[in-house]
């Protein structure tokens, strides 16, 4: 018996609508929901929400560098306190995505590929490649939503099921 799949294009539709949803509550919130911190158990590297939206879209970009032999972008300088800024920056990794989606050959989507990330070597595929760059960011839009919610804060329903991905509809609420 197979069993159907969820086409790597219904996760870049729901990404994109999720990030649209973020954008909007963002926005309502003046910056200020970006300056929430992560706790004191946070990886070192991020310390709110700010660093973890910054994270999101600077991976999207730096894998997408790396799978097409680009120089990895230091993204260090994209302000983290500024939604504006913050979703231009996704706007532009979003776009070299669907880009890389649009061109890579169908032949070279199973190829396995090798890249250095950090300190660990990885061979793998451009297809588990950018289901982990889309997988990674609901993970982490996840993480934001359960720490806004901790400090008092209370984000939309960003669920699949919610979304337009896929069809259907939703009512009520």
């Amino acid at each position: 018996m197979s069993s159907p799949s969820i086409a790597l294009a219904d996760l870049v539709d729901y990404t994109d609508w999720e990030r649209g949803q973020w954008l909007v509550w963002l926005r309502q919130q003046k910056d200020s929901a970006l300056q929430t911190s992560l706790g004191p158990h946070a990886a070192v590297r991020f310390t709110d929400v700010g660093d973890m939206i910054r994270h999101i879209f600077s991976a999207e970009k730096r894998y997408i560098e790396r799978l097409t032999g680009r120089p990895i972008t230091d993204t260090s300088s994209i302000p983290k306190q500024d939604v504006e800024a913050l979703f231009s920056f996704g706007r532009e990794s979003r776009a070299g995505l669907k880009d890389y989606i649009k061109t890579l050959p169908e032949a070279e989507w199973d190829m396995p590929i090798g890249m250095q990330i950090i300190k660990w070597s990885i061979s793998a595929s451009p297809r588990k490649i950018v289901m982990h760059v889309l997988i990674h960011e609901m993970r982490h839009w996840a993480q934001i939503a359960t720490t806004l919610r901790l400090n008092g804060l209370k984000p939309d329903l960003h669920d699949f099921l919610f979304s337009p991905a896929l069809g259907g509809e939703v009512s009520g609420g």
